[in-house]
């Protein structure tokens, strides 16, 4: 008997089928304007921009212009790049207009799809950003895109990292601008550490379409970016810990690899504490638990866990001298990403490699806190139905299924599952063999850079030809995933999530146009390029016949999406394909969250050895096991996000204090309110209300009105007059220090106590915010501590994080007062003897000067004989502070002075 859900789904439709129906309307209204718009003049095109925005500005809303906008730009992309939007492409920009979440098949056109919500945006003139997984991607969608958006009259940048100032503000000024998350986040970081308006890069979040979205707002928002500074060194106190690490044996610590901690037991504890006392890391008389032992023990269980649960290969890789982050999900490493609260350092000092100094944060934000600052928000992805709520909860993102415009002919194969790693691999490699024989392309799907080296050593014994593509190959990833869909390829590939490039069976036409040009830069490209179109049709034709892409996956990932992704490579735009996952009982995640009823199953079936069960029960108990983990990760996230969301309502408001800062000409109302406000509150605190003359602290508020105003006020005497109260003491002392200020303002003249005023706003502001956060930092880390004494972490959290908000507001005034209060004109006396200074600086710098030129040049860049700056033995001896003579532009010592 069918459910009530069933039925109603059978004679309604599902909710993704009705928005699929309410869609469709607009779409035929977009084709029956396909004529009209194919008879315009590429001038007419641009005209027709220039229309829409003038309509715009008269009221009509987007709703009404998007036929005929996506009309035009459809006609633009025809033009541009000859590709003409199938109807399937329409609809996903118009979901992403409408601020959902597309769900697109890979191979479906994602990029050409986003050109039109944003073309039909960026109308407003308010700037779009369109958001991608890494730069690569980020230059290469510009790139080919900005062809249809000058087609249509807009402008088109992208942002990269280390970009020029002025390039950058040219990029965020462009109608639709191209950038990765981080830099996005970083650059918003940046700008609200600008001291003034001219400097900032970004202007409002007005719109942003996410490519990749469930990797950028979901995989990656369980780290925030953070800015930051160095700390004090603490290089040896990790390589003594790292030393006493590898003496631990099983009995000293658990640990707990579902949620990767690690914990000492009591007999670890007593261990550490004879040895850190004999290596005199801990002083005698004082046991681990003592308050004075908490960094101790912070680098001890930071050092426990990077021997335990960080794996090289897997979770970084040594590179050079340093220790490169591998990204979980996209296989990519991520240069520049550090571990914090001392981990990277310790996993550095597990390594043997250069130990970089600790970071103290100057600024942070998570991902959901960033991206929800834009007043409308879409994203485009192969797979996101699986983490629908999360979408839904968070940023308040509708999921929508866009149908292929092709139906999808891939054969997805059940698991099969042996019994151990050895017996899995064994069965991949034969598989591997069968396909490569009949000449299908096979993608081998691997979680870990270990793994996919296994597997392409065993091919290589084998002598089948292949490519491996992880975080060591990340610089040729574009090449080997062209080459992947050709006939016989084999490729291993570390995690495909989020990569962006199709594979293309037979080839991919440009790739081969642009290696035939390397090779030969004088050759006719359109030549080239009809060879090349007609090398690939008659490999593709093979490719087919043998039955398309086969991807081959050998474990399951965490995520439901992950694996459908990897899926997901095989089958674009109805071609044959097909897709199997070969697991063991020794894979991560069977043997960590696997049910034991499965467990129970397998062994009760009395397995032999290389032998297989497949069969549905065995996905659906996997599935289960992955929606738990999903689940549990979703947890992890929301906790992360609801402890960020007291600080995020922080940063709003010192973020829009500052820029109201740096947007006001003259400050000198609110530094007088400030001044004010502390006047009032020394007062209180030394004059309290209703009490004697007898009970007030006047020798105090003497001291205190010296210490902080700067001023020798007669307070003593006010004091000691008939009738004073608190009320007529703090007007006294306004008078007398706005009279000082006002005297202040007149000597500097109006224009430089102005700018004064900005500068040590500005300064004092950064500068408790940054205290303020390291205070954040370490309350969030005893907070979760209160639950043992049944008191909820959060809303501990919140009360003492808004209670510390208020003290450092407090603290932000008095800082202000004091700094203003101590800013004199100079004499004439300190100015001679400045100007003496200066003086002697200059003749010292103009004898170095000689004496260098004596010994030859050290700039880049001046000419010298025989210096060349490809060859380090002609460059003298550079100063390690001088420009490196190489032209890179860096200090000696940060480039090939580097120690």
């Amino acid at each position: 008997m069918l459910g009530f859900g069933t039925i109603a789904k059978k004679v309604f439709g599902t909710p993704n089928d009705r928005k699929i129906k309410a869609a469709r309307p607009l779409v035929e209204q977009i084709n029956a304007l396909e004529d009209e718009f194919k008879a315009l003049s590429d001038e007419g095109l641009i005209a027709k921009t220039a229309e829409f925005k003038e309509r715009l500005e008269k009221g009509e809303t987007l709703d009404a212009l998007l036929p005929e906008a996506f009309a035009n730009c459809r006609e633009g992309a025809r033009r541009a790049l000859g590709l003409r939007a199938f109807d399937t492409q329409l609809m996903g920009g118009i979901f992403l207009h409408q601020g959902n979440i597309a769900e697109m098949k890979t191979g479906e056109g994602k990029t050409l799809v986003a050109t039109f919500p944003a073309y039909l945006n960026a109308l407003t003139g308010k700037g779009v950003h369109i958001v991608t997984v890494n730069d690569y991607l980020a230059k290469r969608d510009a790139d080919w895109m900005s062809k249809v958006y000058a087609q249509l009259g807009l402008t088109t940048g992208v942002v990269y990292p280390q970009q020029p100032d002025g390039e950058k503000k040219g990029a965020y000024a462009a109608d639709i601008t191209y950038a990765t998350n981080n830099e996005l986040g970083f650059d918003y970081l940046r700008d609200n550490m600008k001291s003034s308006i001219e400097d900032m890069h970004q202007r409002k979040h007005h719109f942003a379409i996410v490519d990749e979205v469930d990797s950028i707002l979901i995989d990656e928002a369980r780290t925030p970016l953070i800015i930051s500074g160095p700390s004090q060194d603490k290089s040896e106190l990790y390589v003594a810990i790292n030393a006493v690490i590898p003496e631990l044996t099983d009995e000293h610590f658990t640990l707990d690899e579902k949620a990767r901690s690690a914990t000492f037991t009591d007999e670890g504890n007593d261990f550490l504490e004879d040895r850190l006392r004999a290596l005199g890391i801990l002083p005698e008389g004082q046991t681990l638990y003592d308050p004075e032992s908490t960094t101790i023990v912070h680098h001890v269980n930071q050092g426990l866990r990077a021997h335990k649960l960080f794996q090289k290969d897997k979770d970084y890789i040594v590179r050079g001298n340093d220790v490169v982050l591998i990204d979980e999900f996209t296989g990519r490493m991520m240069a520049g990403r550090r571990l914090s609260d001392g981990l990277h350092q310790a996993i550095e000092a597990k390594e043997g490699v250069a130990i970089q100094p600790e970071n103290v944060t100057l600024a942070s934000v998570t991902f959901q806190n960033y991206f929800r600052l834009y007043e409308k928000l879409s994203g485009m992805t192969g797979t996101a139905l699986t983490e629908a709520e999360e979408f839904d909860e968070i940023y308040k993102l509708g999921v929508v299924e866009v149908p292929t415009n092709r139906p999808i002919a891939r054969v997805d194969e059940h698991d099969a599952v042996y019994r151990t790693t050895e017996e899995k691999f064994a069965a991949i490699i034969e598989e591997v063999i069968k396909a490569n024989k009949k000449g299908q392309p096979v993608l081998v799907g691997t979680t870990s850079i270990e793994k996919s080296e296994v597997l392409a050593n065993i091919l290589t014994k084998e002598g089948i030809p292949h490519n491996v593509l992880n975080a060591r190959q990340h610089e040729q990833e574009a090449k080997i995933i062209a080459e992947a869909g050709r006939l016989g390829a084999v490729t291993i590939a570390t995690n495909m999530a989020g990569r962006g490039t199709d594979i293309q069976l037979g080839g991919n036409v440009e790739m081969k146009v642009q290696d035939a040009l390397d090779a030969n830069p004088d050759a006719d490209p359109e030549a080239l390029r009809a060879q090349a179109e007609a090398e690939v049709a008659d490999e593709k034709a093979k490719v087919l016949e043998a039955g398309g892409l086969y991807v081959l996956a050998t474990e399951r990932h965490e995520s439901r999406r992950i694996d459908n992704q990897l899926r997901g490579r095989s089958g674009r735009q109805g071609d044959p394909g097909r897709s199997s996952f070969f697991l063991s009982l020794e894979d991560d995640l069977m043997r960590i969250f696997g049910s034991e009823r499965l467990d129970k199953v397998l062994s009760g079936l009395g397995m032999k050895e290389g032998e297989a069960i497949i069969h549905p029960w065995v996905n659906k108990s996997l599935e289960r096991a992955q929606a738990k983990v999903e689940g549990r990760n979703f947890d992890i996230r929301k906790q992360l996000l609801k402890f960020d969301d007291v600080m995020n309502d922080q940063r709003k408001v010192i973020f829009g204090q500052r820029r109201e800062i740096m947007e006001t000409a003259d400050l000198s109302e609110v530094t007088q309110d400030m001044r004010h406000q502390v006047i009032e509150d020394l007062v209180t605190e030394h004059m309290p209300p209703r009490t004697y003359a007898d009970q007030w602290n006047l020798k105090g508020l003497y001291a205190k009105s010296i210490e902080v105003l700067n001023a020798d006020l007669p307070i003593l005497t006010w004091g000691e007059e008939e009738g004073v109260d608190n009320d007529i003491m703090r007007e006294r002392m306004e008078e007398a220090t706005d009279k000082q200020m006002a005297e202040k303002t007149e000597a500097f003249g109006p224009d430089t106590m102005r700018s004064i005023e900005k500068q040590i706003l500005l300064q004092t502001i950064d500068a408790k915010w940054r205290e303020h956060l390291l205070t954040l930092e370490h309350l969030r880390s005893v907070v979760g501590f209160r639950g043992y004494a049944q008191r909820d972490p959060l809303n501990e959290y919140k009360t003492e994080a808004f209670q510390l908000f208020e003290g450092m507001l407090d603290g932000l005034r008095a800082d202000v007062t004091q700094k203003l209060g101590q800013v004199r004109p100079m004499t004439e006396e300190e100015r001679q003897a400045m100007l003496a200074q200066m003086q002697q600086q200059q003749a010292a710098m103009a004898a170095a000067a000689e004496q260098a030129q004596a010994s030859g040049p050290s700039e880049p860049g001046e000419a010298r004989e025989g210096f060349d700056e490809n060859d380090p033995s002609t460059w003298g001896n550079p100063s390690r502070n001088d420009q490196c003579p190489c032209g890179s532009g860096k200090k000696f010592k940060h480039c090939h002075g580097a120690v």
